[in-house]
């Protein structure tokens, strides 16, 4: 699985697989995420329309650990920067932004270009 997350960017060679594992703590202690779902969005920066979503999967919600798993057939979209974010809504229905965590700035998912197709 390659890709890398640095910054406020998420980039990932076209076609390729990528997981985003999130691990949650609330005051210094793992989240319980028990009952919670998490969803990624990406979306064209021009048109704002959504070019995929991924929803999180529960890799061991009581210790706050979590996995957004993305597919081939996510990341086989032209080459190029995106806008993103990640949200948790938890089991009593907060929602928050995890991903940019500048409330300030809009995340970039960039798509980097291939050279093997399969």
């Amino acid at each position: 699985m390659t890709g890398r997350v640095y910054n406020n960017v998420i980039e990932v060679r076209q076609g390729d697989s990528f997981a985003i594992n999130v691990a949650m703590h609330d005051k210094c202690q793992p989240a319980d995420l028990t009952g919670a779902t998490m969803l990624m969005q990406v979306r064209d920066k021009e048109s704002n329309n959504v070019m995929f979503e991924v929803s999180g999967t529960a890799v061991d919600a009581e210790h706050g650990k979590m996995a957004l798993l993305i597919e081939p057939s996510n990341t086989n979209i032209p080459v190029g920067d995106y806008v993103t974010d990640i949200q948790v809504t938890t089991a009593d229905g907060s929602v928050n932004t995890i991903f940019p965590a500048n409330v300030n700035q809009v995340a970039t998912f960039r798509i980097t270009p291939q050279v093997t197709e399969g």
